[in-house]
């Protein structure tokens, strides 16, 4: 309807905190390039990093929505794993644990095959935690949900060669 109107859409997404003199943020932008490019000059020499990315409304948002649906439900689960490891004492080990292993399947999603073939063993183990963190008073919801998301790759067990575009396709299908 805007556009019927003769407005320029822009669609556009903030992703990161607010900005300072000693931080930054990104702006992605995603519209008709004569429009994306007045927010980009409008942003010019400031703490906001405009990125225009290719495509149309919503591409930006899409973006939003992704990133954040894995930065907010990490931070979700590090909190319940914390609260988990702080019952039982044994948080120091637990951090000890991450310091050892610090990569982000984020930023590889190449591993991301391996965890569908191992993901037939991996959900039950899921559902182990539901219980336990059930029994300790913690919401189990979040690791019910990773159960069920592993739960679609149950027919890949041990299949080590399966291609990235394969198993985010095994996401969109229904168990």
């Amino acid at each position: 309807m805007l556009g019927d109107a003769g407005a320029r859409v822009v669609d556009g997404a903030i992703i990161g905190p607010p900005p300072t003199n000693a931080s930054s943020v990104r702006i992605y932008l995603a519209g008709e390039p004569n429009a994306t490019r007045v927010i980009d000059q409008i942003f010019a020499g400031t703490t906001v990093q405009p990125v225009v990315l290719d495509g149309s409304p919503p591409t930006a948002s899409a973006l939003k929505i992704a990133y954040a649906s894995y930065q907010k439900a990490a931070r979700a689960l590090a909190a319940v794993a914390h609260a988990m490891a702080a019952e039982y004492g044994v948080t120091e080990h637990l951090l000890a644990e991450a310091e050892r292993n610090q990569r982000s399947p984020l930023v590889n999603p190449g591993y991301l095959p391996s965890v569908a073939a191992r993901a037939w063993r991996w959900a039950p183990e899921l559902l182990e935690v539901v219980d336990s963190l059930a029994d300790a008073g913690l919401p189990p919801e979040l690791a019910l949900a990773a159960a069920k998301v592993l739960g679609r790759w149950h027919g890949d067990k041990d299949d080590w060669h399966l291609p990235l575009e394969y198993i985010l396709q095994q996401l969109r299908t229904c168990p």
